[in-house]
């Protein structure tokens, strides 16, 4: 079982990544829209894999991590932002990648970072 929380606050974006997750092995998803609603996500279940955007309506992707990894350990992370120089380099860190979504290479991270046993 593999259970993804994606901190994505554009619902179309979010949709896509628990797709492509979901045909590259992921079980379970979370979706937040905001970094309080992500770390509370992650507090009611622990998740072994994180897709995060970097700006947020509501707080920011890294700032969310960073609490996750402060309260949970470290959780494999892509950061997926439309402005990726901000972001660089992030903390906590993660692989960056820029929209539009690459597929291909977020499937690729996820494997290569492998989502962590839950």
């Amino acid at each position: 079982m593999c259970h993804v929380l994606i901190i994505e606050d554009e619902p179309i974006i979010a949709q896509l990544l628990q797709d492509l997750l979901e045909d590259e092995g992921a079980t379970s998803f979370a979706i937040a829209d905001s970094q309080e609603a992500a770390v509370a996500s992650a507090m009611a279940e622990r998740p072994a894999f994180i897709t995060s955007d970097v700006k947020l309506t509501h707080g920011t992707g890294p700032l969310a991590v960073s609490t996750i990894h402060q309260r949970l350990g470290t959780i494999p992370v892509v950061f997926i932002t439309g402005t990726p120089d901000e972001c660089s380099p992030c903390d906590p860190p993660g692989r960056i990648f820029s929209k539009p979504l690459d597929r291909g290479a977020i499937a690729a991270a996820f494997h290569e970072l492998g989502p962590i046993p839950l």
